[in-house]
């Protein structure tokens, strides 16, 4: 949990940020226009992101392999449904992770995303790497494609759809109302650029050079 007395790494450090394969292109461009410096990105596998009970085992694995080769570690996932147990790995290995309940929140800003929720508690989000991979992480994962009649135990209780874009991208938007059609939910479209998670990944560790590309997992 990032704080506010959290400093910024010094020139040198060797820093990985172990995150949700979900977020590699919004991390890399982050790394890109903020030159920092210093910065290793590792990524999970993304799919995880629909299997949240498997993330503190596959973040731990990770770190007892890693850990030792790096001054700092920032564990690019929020809570992610993990009901606490990836706090529990964190407060093993000493190291902080993105502040929140979801990557959702930290994109929409936490005051702004209570609202949302308060407003209409049967909201289903999308970000960018959502709307892009739709078909495979909701569709095809929950086997939508094969039993549709599933539909209604899954989103019956949901009334809207907001998509949460990082950027200005036509194509997405487009597949993002797709996707709230397919499943039967009013569309809403919040640009939010990249939230909160801009401040906590400077904030954790800032300087000016150049950082390790990080490569997008395979789906």
């Amino acid at each position: 949990m990032l704080g506010p007395n959290v400093e910024p790494g010094a020139v040198g450090e060797r820093v990985l940020v172990l995150a949700c394969g979900a977020l590699v292109k919004e991390l890399q461009a982050l790394v890109a226009t903020n030159g920092l410096d210093s910065l290793t990105i590792e990524c999970l596998p993304a799919e995880l992101h629909a299997r949240p009970a498997e993330i503190p085992d596959a973040v731990a694995s990770r770190l007892e392999r890693r850990i030792a080769e790096y001054d700092r570690v920032l564990v690019g996932y929020a809570d992610c449904g993990t009901a606490g147990r990836l706090d529990e790995v964190c407060e093993r290995f000493d190291v902080e992770r993105l502040p929140g309940e979801h990557c959702y929140q930290f994109f929409a800003g936490t005051e702004a995303f209570n609202e949302l929720q308060d407003d209409e508690p049967g909201t289903f989000y999308l970000t960018d790497f959502l709307a892009r991979h739709f078909d495979l992480l909701v569709l095809r994962m929950l086997g939508l494609d094969r039993h549709p009649e599933l539909m209604s135990m899954y989103f019956g209780n949901y009334t809207r759809l907001i998509y949460l874009s990082q950027l200005d991208a036509p194509d997405l938007l487009e597949r993002a109302k797709q996707a709230a059609e397919h499943l039967g939910l009013r569309f809403e479209h919040r640009p939010t650029g990249y939230g909160e998670l801009e401040g906590a990944l400077v904030h954790f560790t800032r300087s000016a050079t150049t950082a390790k590309p990080a490569e997008e997992p395979a789906l």
